[in-house]
């Protein structure tokens, strides 16, 4: 049986954790704090708990330099469970801001009596009309977030506004050109603007990432925001990120963070009570809008400090601890050091398979490529090739590599865990099986 030193884990997720980490909470899940027993049987609502959010909220905070008008929530359900989240809390912020809009038009010019019926008909004519959420279709994890909006919602109000396998046969692995996007108009545009403009960051299944935060959702005025929502799970804390740019960023912690348990919601505050409060469940059930559980509700949520259920209290340690052993790592860099060290070791896996090109092929274009899930094939998918390499890979303790069941072929997953090590060890075994070693 190999030990944890010799073997060098690249899968998408769940994803290796720093063994210090690890080492650390074998012993904090039997005896946590000298208390006599271990983390996973304290209250979630102990001081102890309330200590380890606070420490994980700083420790986050930090090395996003995450504005003080933002709210960091923890809770369950993976990233895929905030696919309906987003909906339930955008919808719904959209539909009360156009109630009280109604509202304060209308009631100059109707009786009491007269004004509630003359409000919903109104918002039921602009919800059927002009109420649109945009999502940017670039891989796997954004074409589900955006299938589980029209199911939600109604497919006649999501805009899918860019579709990449348009641009590329078919198939995700580029992003066209954003004036190629058919975004909703914003009012500056002449537009009544979407409910939300959603993209995935990084999408893990298909190796591309956006290389930068795009241009065109950047606002200019008050009447041209974009209310930008972005799925990082899989990039989350490998590089800088201007948090005040998006609305909301939001992750599962199975990647990059920690344990899978925990998924971590960035929101502007001016999108939750009692600066922006939504609609109430009774106005958006006659208008047949979805209400969602309230597990989903960032308002609720926020207002108990992610403790409204049981919050599984380890998984939270464990990515307190991965942020924090960052933060002493990198100091006054912050999340900039660690970005530096997944270019490079990104950087060593492409320059190998490019120097190959007859033996490896990137799947996605070279101006998306994904730092965190290089995917390629092996002499043009060949079966009994791909086959051989993951053997041989097996072999030197480079597992992990298989791709997606969905899209075959190999994934390295280059998350922070990965050491440069082990990113030199699956480059040197690359090297050999393209001279026709192993």
């Amino acid at each position: 049986m190999p030990s944890r030193d010799q073997v060098s884990y690249f899968g998408a997720g769940p994803a290796p954790l720093p063994t210090s980490v690890l080492e650390k909470a074998s012993q904090t899940l039997l005896n946590y704090n000298d208390m006599g027993f271990g983390i996973t049987e304290i209250s979630h609502r102990s001081p102890e708990a309330n200590q380890i959010l606070a420490d994980t909220k700083t420790a986050l905070a930090t090395l996003l330099d995450i504005p003080d008008d933002y709210d960091i929530l923890f809770l369950q359900s993976g990233g895929s469970g905030q696919f309906s989240a987003v909906v339930y809390h955008m919808v719904s912020s959209w539909v009360e801001k156009r109630r009280k809009r109604a509202e304060q038009e209308i009631k100059a010019e109707a009786s009491d009596r007269a004004l509630e019926q003359k409000v919903f008909d109104r918002l039921q004519k602009e919800v059927k009309e002009e109420l649109r959420l945009d999502y940017l279709v670039t891989g796997s994890w954004s074409l589900k977030a955006s299938q589980e909006a029209a199911r939600l919602v109604g497919a006649e109000h999501v805009n899918v506004a860019m579709d990449a396998r348009k641009a590329n046969d078919g198939k995700f692995g580029k992003i066209p050109a954003e004036n190629e996007w058919k975004l909703t108009p914003t009012k500056k545009q002449g537009g009544t603007g979407a409910a939300l403009t959603y993209l995935c960051d990084n999408e893990t299944v298909d190796g591309v990432e956006f290389p930068f935060f795009p241009s065109v959702l950047g606002a200019q005025s008050p009447d041209d925001e974009r209310l930008v929502i972005a799925d990082m799970s899989s990039n989350f804390i490998s590089r800088k990120v201007d948090v005040s740019k998006y609305a909301v960023i939001f992750g599962g912690a199975q990647k990059n963070i920690g344990t899978t348990g925990i998924t971590i919601v960035i929101v502007r505050k001016s999108l939750l009570p009692p600066r922006a409060p939504l609609a109430d469940p009774r106005l958006l059930r006659d208008l047949k809008l979805p209400v969602g559980p309230i597990v989903l509700d960032w308002p609720t949520i926020a207002k108990n400090n992610s403790l409204y259920n049981t919050l599984p209290i380890f998984d939270v340690w464990v990515a307190g601890q991965v942020m924090q052993s960052l933060v002493q790592s990198y100091g006054s860099k912050k999340i900039a050091g660690q970005q530096e060290i997944s270019d490079r070791k990104a950087q060593l896996i492409y320059e190998t398979l490019d120097a190959h090109r007859e033996v490896y092929q990137v799947v996605p274009d070279k101006s998306v490529r994904s730092r965190m899930n290089i995917c390629f094939r092996v002499r043009g998918g060949n079966a009994d090739a791909e086959k051989a390499f993951l053997a041989g890979a097996a072999e030197r303790g480079l597992l992990g590599l298989k791709g997606h069941r969905s899209v075959g072929g190999m994934r390295a997953s280059n998350y922070n865990a990965v050491t440069l090590e082990a990113v030199q060890k699956l480059v040197r075994y690359m090297e050999d099986y393209a001279k026709g070693g192993s």
